[in-house]
């Protein structure tokens, strides 16, 4: 059912010259009026007024009329006649995403079957998008919420920009698979981290948040930016930073070939894996400290889900929603009557009440 709208006016403020019409009409009736000097006019008393009298007074009513008809003019009366609601803007949020090779490793348990870390994170990742359930999680989707990719090996690149159009998003992370290319058997955690803050920083105003997922230690030497480096450009922006570590337990032994495993013939012991896990993760702790946000640890897809459903809950916001009003505007119907009203009046004072002096 449609609500009840009222006539309301652009330029309110115009109102306050509506005193004016009833004032212009009476100085109107109040003016001295030409007359020829005659001795004696007691002959003309006895004669009825006619149509002089009703003239004057008419004459001074389509006055106050037209003047009152054109200050409704000025001030813009209008009725809403229709509304848009478009779709809001909520939060921002930055997806960043590591793509090594490690993230081949098929150690994700999903009902049953082993998957892919990165395709466990593509399932996770779509339900926090879309909404859905999986392994008794719910997520109720983010559909008022603009959301970009970024995906990182040794470089980062911009895999979808900040968008609503979620579908589209949705089917490009879909296309990414871990790299293997031997150039990129690094992690640069830091490069990405700032380039995902650089994108947000061109979203405008709003809330922005940043979360970044992934399951090796940042190993990329200078220039490339330290992942505290990184951090500090998201604080100073007020982006917060949710890290998500979706490697193995510290400690557990990396995949052969993995992105930031030693090579071959290097004798990476045991003791160099748990060391270099553990300042990982202590390093993906600090970015969200840093920035206020949340660190977080997945190791299988039951973890995954539940730390995607409590950054879901931690970055919900009352959004408004801009409504845009088509108006019925009626100045020109009220700036006609005034010139109608003014225009009648002089019109009938040239012919019918036409008088002599």
């Amino acid at each position: 059912m449609n609500a009840v709208t009222f006539p309301e006016f652009a330029n309110p403020w115009g109102l306050l010259l509506l005193p004016a019409a009833p004032l212009a009409a009476w100085r109107w009736l109040r003016r001295r009026r030409p007359a020829l000097r005659f001795p004696d006019a007691r002959a003309l008393a006895a004669l009825p007024p006619g149509r002089a009298r009703r003239a004057r007074f008419a004459g001074a009513l389509l006055r106050g009329l037209g003047l009152a008809a054109l200050v409704l003019a000025l001030a813009g009366p209008r009725r809403p006649d229709s509304g848009t609601r478009l779709p809001a803007e909520g939060v921002a949020i930055q997806f960043v995403l590591d793509v090594s090779g490690s993230m081949a490793e098929p150690d994700f348990d999903w009902h049953g079957q082993p998957l892919r870390r990165l395709d466990a994170v593509k399932r996770a990742f779509r339900l926090f998008v879309e909404g859905g359930d999986a392994e008794g999680t719910h997520f109720d989707g983010r559909p008022n919420d603009r959301v970009g990719l970024v995906a990182f090996a040794r470089f980062p690149e911009t895999v979808a920009p900040l968008t609503l159009s979620h579908a589209a998003l949705l089917t490009l992370l879909d296309a990414e698979e871990p790299r293997s290319v031997p150039e990129e058997a690094d992690t640069n955690v830091g490069d990405a981290l700032a380039w995902g803050v650089e994108k947000l920083r061109a979203a405008g105003d709003g809330r922005k948040v940043l979360v970044l997922l992934s399951d090796g230690e940042h190993n990329v030497a200078p220039p490339a930016l330290k992942p505290r480096q990184a951090a500090q450009l998201a604080a100073n922006l007020g982006v917060p930073v949710y890290t998500i570590d979706a490697g193995g337990p510290v400690g557990s032994p990396r995949p052969e070939g993995a992105l930031g495993s030693a090579p071959s013939g290097r004798g990476e012991t045991a003791d160099d894996a748990a060391r270099a896990r553990l300042q990982g993760r202590q390093a993906l702790a600090a970015v969200a400290a840093l920035t206020g946000g949340q660190s977080f640890a997945a190791h299988d897809a039951a973890a995954l889900l539940r730390v995607c459903q409590a950054i879901d809950k931690l970055e919900r916001q009352t959004v408004q929603s801009f409504q845009y009003r088509r108006y019925a505007e009626a100045y020109p119907w009220c700036g006609a009557a005034a010139l109608a009203c003014l225009g009648l009046a002089l019109a009938l004072e040239m012919t019918v009440w036409l008088r002599g002096p």
